[in-house]
């Protein structure tokens, strides 16, 4: 089994295994409220599953951080997926979660989001938090480069 994808979205769900986003893919995330900054979002993640490794339980865990390694918030478990009726021999299947988050953003900076498969990392992706120009204008900062 494999990741094949770790979408970030202000909001997923999976219906079917047919994934449903709102907002999906955006890397950067601009704050004009000032810090600490709660935040809720979601990852989709795609898992490829091998013929040979249907009818099995893997285990998964997908965990948010910052960039000084710092755990935001995690979350793991156990899929298995069967074989279907009239699959062929060999065909790979698709196997998708979407998971929501909540976190407590302490300051601008790079998070990142991963998903492991068997203890092992097999994907990451990230995102950047950033200042908006109206954090300057309420805090006095503004065009001084700081918060």
């Amino acid at each position: 089994m494999k990741v094949e994808w770790l979408i970030v979205a202000d909001a997923a769900q999976v219906v079917g295994n047919k994934l449903y986003l709102l907002g999906g893919g955006w890397d950067v995330l601009t704050v004009n409220s000032g810090f600490p900054f709660s935040y809720r979002f979601s990852v989709a993640t795609s898992f490829k599953v091998l013929w040979n490794e249907t009818n099995q339980r893997h285990n998964f865990e997908i965990e948010v951080f910052t960039e000084d390694g710092e755990t935001l918030t995690k979350v793991g478990g156990q899929v298995e997926v069967g074989r279907p009726p009239g699959i062929r021999p060999g065909q790979e299947q698709r196997m998708q979660l979407a998971a929501d988050f909540g976190v407590e953003l302490k300051g601008p900076g790079t998070y990142a989001v991963v998903a492991r498969l068997e203890g092992q990392e097999d994907a990451r992706t990230q995102f950047h938090v950033v200042p908006g120009p109206m954090l300057g204008i309420r805090t006095g900062t503004e065009g001084k480069g700081g918060l």
